[in-house]
């Protein structure tokens, strides 16, 4: 973990001029029992030093977005030079927005896997709550009350978007990372992180992250948006992986198809339930949704996405061989499947976990 956080201290500082990176030099880096604050930057000692709570109880993500709070405490330091100043004040704010740092992920702040599992408080929630509703009944039986239910889901979901796009009112976005960073990752987490961006209002990005299991770099999906759609996108993302293992395990049980038929297989899941939301959108009412079938993109949150990455790259992969049959079978399988609401287990980063589907 102290090689990642070193590993990570280097990703955070890696877009600045060549000016700053002259005058900051890579710190010591040390863990500490501590009850009242996730980390702290040592002028004294040149540490940041972050709880080992912290560390062992919270996402990897949290942990990264304390420690590149605490970097922007030692930029201030050794760039700026600026320690007669409050230790929040507008240096510590430039120094931030250069290292897109959340300026207040300190002292007894909620993490970012916590504020991403809260409860519902503000009004804005209450489109959290009213999705996680319809998903309730969409666990009916009656699969035409299940599926009026998911498509009532989406609906309410692109009527808040398109509301909040008419107001034009200022608005706060999260990042999120959803899935488990890797060394590699197969067709199918792309083709999920194409699913989540077309239909559920977020932006996605493969950032670079330290894979702790494995000791090196890799890389993460992260999610962008407004906290409401990024909890909705974060849920479905799970959901459809769980539905596509739980359908391998039975497409595969009496086989012994190897794991690129698996990517094949999910790949086709993931087709048919793209292919399922857009007839949806087709069918809804015209007169409650005029760009039923126009997609519908934030400019604020492009705007936030260029402000946090600005040197954003396309990548294509090159066409891989695969098994039309079995494509064939995950799209009619993909074309069944309904989200709905699973089961919460509370504990470390308290993940949502999924009733199986019968």
């Amino acid at each position: 973990m102290l090689h990642g956080l070193s590993c990570e201290w280097s990703l955070a500082v890696e877009e600045l001029d060549s000016a700053y990176l002259e005058k900051l030099r890579k710190p010591l880096i040390r863990l500490h029992d501590m009850k009242n604050k996730w980390g702290y930057w040592s002028r004294e000692k040149r540490e940041i030093c972050l709880s080992r709570n912290l560390l062992f109880e919270h996402s990897w993500a949290s942990v990264r977005e304390v420690l590149v709070h605490e970097i922007a405490h030692q930029f201030v330091d050794e760039v700026f030079g600026c320690g007669n100043e409050p230790s929040h004040g507008p240096s510590f704010a430039r120094a931030c927005c250069l290292l897109r740092a959340n300026p207040r992920a300190s002292g007894t702040f909620s993490t970012l896997d916590q504020r991403m599992l809260s409860d519902a408080a503000s009004p804005e929630d209450k489109i959290v709550v009213r999705v996680k509703k319809l998903m309730a009944l969409a666990q009916s039986k009656n699969q035409h009350e299940a599926e009026a239910a998911m498509s009532k889901a989406q609906a309410f979901i692109r009527k808040y978007n398109v509301a909040l796009l008419a107001d034009d009112e200022p608005r706060d976005f999260v990042s999120f990372f959803v899935g488990k960073p890797a060394l590699r990752h197969f067709r199918e987490d792309y083709a999920l992180a194409n699913l989540l961006q077309d239909f559920y209002f977020v932006f996605g990005i493969w950032v670079p992250v330290y894979v702790v299991e494995k000791g090196k770099v890799g890389r993460v999906l992260e999610i962008s948006g407004t906290m409401q759609n990024v909890r909705i996108a974060s849920y479905v993302h799970d959901f459809v992986q769980h539905y596509i293992d739980l359908h391998w395990d039975r497409y595969n049980r009496k086989q012994t198809l190897s794991r690129y038929r698996k990517t094949d297989f999910a790949v086709g899941v993931i087709e048919g339930f793209c292919a399922k939301l857009k007839a949806q959108k087709r069918d809804q009412p015209k007169q409650q949704d005029r760009m039923a079938v126009a997609r519908i993109e934030d400019p604020k949150l492009k705007d936030h996405v260029v402000y946090k990455y600005p040197r954003i790259s396309r990548i294509r992969g090159k066409a891989l061989t695969m098994n039309r049959t079995i494509v064939n079978d995950g799209i009619g399988i993909g074309k069944q499947m309904i989200i709905f609401k699973g089961m919460e287990q509370k504990g470390k980063g308290r993940k949502a976990l999924l009733d199986r589907p019968e």
